[in-house]
């Protein structure tokens, strides 16, 4: 008889009350269909003594009812609820059995359960997956949150002096009876980089669990504490005993047995497919293991410029697999913004999320599960600012040309929209940046814009702000060292950048379409891999990703070598100054509206939509975005 394996990708939320107070059932049900999205198949909950555990399930292997969460032990006294998949569960779960462990399910989240009961928080070490999860001992009067190593799986939590809620979700947190007080230093930083980083939200009383921690209530008190840190030696890497040969056949191996892990399911499957290094590694790793994948990719219909399906096709058509290519019209990103501004919680203004839940949605109508090669730039020095401060450390003729010429780059047009002012508009990045400390410069180049313009933007505001501002900057920073190799920088991306947009971005648009999306580059064997190796492996003069193009090159085609890396962009600045334009001026940035609100500058405001329409919009169109964003979390939630 074939054996029933349960896998589930779900929300969770939950409530612990401090002082015996009543946990009320509407919170709960409330709670859980706010999470409906993330779990369409089931959402329920139950209340055990001080705590309350909310499940909303979306079913990828076996869709009977007995699957439902909360999933006991068998004794009853535990309970635990689970988002994500723990991908080497079975070998975990042949250890358990030979300690005495008896399973009802071939589950993952009843070999979880039982690894916790067996282990308490070390088994958190023996995980290989990306996960959330909440377990109550009703004997110890014990709850246990827990979020994977990578951030991969989001959480937040909030704290009084009566209750402890959480939730996969804001949104869901928000049905609880909480203070809505505005965190302006996350506003601050929102408006530097486009969304929050750290462990604060837009909101002073709810906390993101950050990556590789958990917290723990007991006593009623609850303790957040780091269970996980990337091991990570600047002196080990450089020294590294594997020739580079070596290190590309590591690589190989660590990804063909990451991908295979992440190909287990009983429903359709899938993987992104951009044309780019990644996904195209992530597509011949996964073509070995499973005849005829299915792939997915999307394009602009008269836009060449943000158009690389091309590439992608000629990577499905090496592969053998069966593509699918979206072709995106201009109806198809006005419903993007439509769904994704509704769907929003807390502010994000990473504007690629508008593609990210097209391609999700329409995945979805093939495939339950996808693999995507989110990480591997942050991981091995892909993007262009890496090749900026490769560039600032060894100096030469470009970089000092570049340096001298900053007044030049000021005074030209500059674009994301154009392959000639997108050039004009990196060099003025990499000229601002090539003098700053390496700390500096990498906050400089995360940044969309730098604390000046927040100043101007939010008088009233950011100044009262700074204090926590520099704090977070400096908690971020501290891992670039002053005289650390580069792998300092992949560091701080991996810390910053990858858990708080990249992956917000994947897991919010993926979710919303109820679709899984698994990341064979963020396997904490393949992370540690990267941060083992020196610099020069990953990027030298000649290319970005080094280790990543050469070890793969004979298994991937050539047309996908020495080509300019573009960006998941959306051709905003067209669409503002068209088919938005009435919208922005009339409704988000509506001048009565912000004069009422007290928030923002007007004359910042102003002079914003009139960068919008002059020959040198800089990157005003992801300035735009932000507020846009932010208004419609403004009029959603505290209007």
């Amino acid at each position: 008889h074939r054996k029933i394996v349960l896998l589930f990708m779900c929300g969770i939320a939950g409530a612990y009350t401090f002082k015996n107070k009543t946990i009320e059932q509407q919170w709960l049900q409330r709670a859980a269909d706010s999470l409906n999205k993330r779990g369409p198949d089931n959402q329920q909950f139950v209340t055990i003594q001080k705590a309350a555990l909310v499940h909303a399930r979306l079913s990828i292997i076996d869709t009977s009812t007995t699957a439902n969460q909360p999933i006991f032990d068998a004794t009853g006294r535990y309970a635990i609820i689970f988002n994500g998949e723990i991908f080497n569960y079975k070998s975990i779960r042949e250890t358990l059995i030979q300690q005495g462990v008896c399973f009802k399910t071939h589950s993952d989240t009843e070999v979880l359960l039982y690894a916790y009961i067996h282990w308490g928080q070390n088994a958190l070490q023996q995980l290989n997956g990306f996960f959330t999860f909440a377990i109550y001992d009703k004997q110890e009067d014990t709850l246990f949150i827990a979020c994977d190593r990578m951030g991969i799986k989001p959480l937040y939590f909030y704290a009084d002096e009566d209750y402890f809620f959480f939730a996969s979700e804001m949104k869901s947190i928000l049905h609880f009876p909480i203070k809505k007080d505005i965190n302006w230093s996350a506003v601050s930083l929102y408006f530097q980089l486009n969304y929050i980083p750290g462990k604060n939200s837009i909101f002073k009383s709810i906390y993101r669990l950050e990556p590789g921690h958990f917290v723990c209530i007991k006593n009623n008190k609850a303790v957040v504490q780091q269970w996980y840190t990337i091991p990570y030696s600047a002196q080990a890497a450089e020294q590294n005993p594997l020739t580079y040969e070596q290190q590309k056949n590591k690589l190989v191996e660590l990804m063909d047995d990451a991908v295979r892990l992440r190909l287990i399911a009983d429903v359709p499957l899938g993987a992104f497919l951009s044309g780019g290094i990644d996904s195209s590694v992530i597509t011949a790793m996964a073509a070995r293991h499973t005849p005829h994948l299915n792939t997915f990719s999307i394009g602009f219909e008269g836009n060449a410029f943000f158009d690389e399906t091309p590439y992608a096709n000629l990577v499905a058509k090496h592969f053998k697999t069966n593509h699918t290519v979206f072709k995106l019209k201009n109806d198809d990103l006005l419903q993007s913004l439509d769904e994704l501004l509704e769907y929003t919680d807390e502010p994000f203004a990473d504007s690629s999320a508008l593609l990210v839940n097209i391609l999700s949605k329409f995945t979805r109508q093939h495939v339950t599960v996808a693999l995507s090669g989110d990480g591997g730039d942050e991981l091995f020095a892909g993007y262009n600012k890496h090749y900026g401060e490769w560039q600032t450390r060894h100096g030469g003729w470009k970089a000092t040309t570049i340096g001298l010429l900053s007044p030049l780059w000021k005074n030209l047009p500059k674009s994301r929209n154009g392959k000639w002012g997108n050039k004009f508009r990196q060099l003025e990045r990499f000229a601002d940046g090539m003098h700053l400390s390496p700390g500096a410069r990498w906050w400089r180049w995360c940044c969309i814009n730098d604390f000046g313009y927040v100043e101007q933007l939010l008088p009233n505001k950011a100044d009262a702000a700074l204090p926590e501002i520099i704090e977070t900057r400096q908690h971020f920073t501290s891992l670039i060292q002053h005289d650390g190799s580069m792998n300092d920088n992949l560091l701080g991306d991996v810390s910053m950048v990858l858990p708080y947009d990249m992956l917000v971005k994947v897991d919010r648009m993926s979710m919303r379409n109820s679709l899984e999306v698994r990341t064979p580059f963020l396997d904490y064997r393949i992370v540690e891999f990267a941060f083992s190796i020196p610099v020069s492996s990953k990027i030298d003069a000649q290319l970005k990703k080094k280790i990543v193009q050469d070890a793969f090159r004979g298994m991937l085609p050539n047309e996908l070598y020495n080509r300019p890396k573009k960006g998941f962009e959306v051709p905003l600045l067209q669409w503002f100054r068209t088919d938005l334009k009435d919208k922005i001026f009339n409704f988000w940035l509506n001048e009565a509206y912000i004069l009422e609100q007290g928030i923002f500058d007007i004359g910042t405001i102003r002079s914003l939509k009139n960068q919008l329409f002059s020959n040198n919009p800089g990157d005003v169109h992801a300035q735009l975005w932000a507020l846009i964003v932010f208004q419609n979390f403004w009029r959603k939630y505290m209007d």
